[in-house]
C-alpha cells in the first residue's frame, strides 16, 4: 500500500513538472511572439510620420489609412501609363478595338519582369523575329522592377490570329525568363 502511494505521488509529481514544462515552453513562446509583434510596430513607427508614441490600434488605423493613400496614388499614377509590380506578368491578347485604320489586327502585349541592361533590347529584337510592326510602345521602370507594354499589328488573318499570340507569347516568355547579363557573368 505504501508503494502505491508513493507510485501516485511520484506520478503526481511528474505529471506535475510536465505541466509546469510546457507551462512555461508556451509561455516562453508567447513572450517571443510578443517581442516579434513588437518590434514590427516599432518598424511601423519610423515608417510613418508622426507615430512615435502611437498607441498599437491607433498606430494599426494609421497604417491602414497610408495604405489607401497608396493606392490611390498607384491607381492615378497607372492612368497614365503602366506601373510595374512586384510580380513577373505577361499578357498578350488582341486589344479591345481588334482592328486599326489599315483594317490590321491590333495586338497587345505586356510583360512585367525584372529589370536589366540588355531587356529593351532583346524585346525589341524579339519583336521584330516575329514581323510584327510596333504601333506604340510604353514602359516604366521602378525599383529595379520594369513594365513594357506594346501594341503590334498583324494583317487581319483570322487563321494567324492565334498561332501569332501563342508565338508572341512564347517568344517573351522565353525573354521574361532570360536571366541578367550579371547572373550570366557570375555562372561563368
Amino acid at each position: 500500500m505504501t508503494d502505491l502511494l508513493s507510485l501516485c505521488k511520484s506520478s503526481a509529481q511528474a505529471d506535475n513538472a510536465k505541466a509546469l514544462a510546457a507551462s512555461k515552453s508556451h509561455s516562453e513562446a508567447e513572450r517571443r511572439r510578443r517581442e516579434r509583434i513588437n518590434k514590427h510596430l516599432s518598424t511601423l513607427r519610423t515608417l510613418l510620420p508622426n507615430t512615435a508614441k502611437t498607441d498599437k490600434a491607433s498606430l494599426l488605423a494609421e497604417v491602414i489609412e497610408r495604405i489607401k493613400e497608396l493606392k490611390q496614388q498607384v491607381a492615378e499614377i497607372s492612368q497614365f501609363g503602366p506601373v510595374p509590380s512586384d510580380a513577373d506578368e505577361l499578357d498578350v491578347d488582341v486589344m479591345e478595338s481588334p482592328v486599326d485604320e489599315g483594317g490590321k489586327v491590333l495586338i497587345k502585349a505586356s510583360i512585367c519582369c525584372a529589370d536589366r541592361p540588355s531587356l529593351l533590347t532583346d524585346l525589341v529584337r524579339t519583336l521584330k523575329s516575329l514581323h510584327l510592326r510596333t504601333v506604340k510602345a510604353e514602359m516604366a521602370t521602378m525599383e529595379g522592377r520594369t513594365k513594357n507594354v506594346f501594341v503590334m499589328t498583324i494583317k487581319d488573318d483570322a487563321e494567324l490570329l492565334e498561332p501569332t499570340l501563342a508565338c508572341v507569347e512564347e517568344a517573351l516568355k522565353s525573354v521574361m525568363e532570360e536571366p541578367s547579363s550579371k547572373e550570366n557573368q557570375d555562372d561563368a
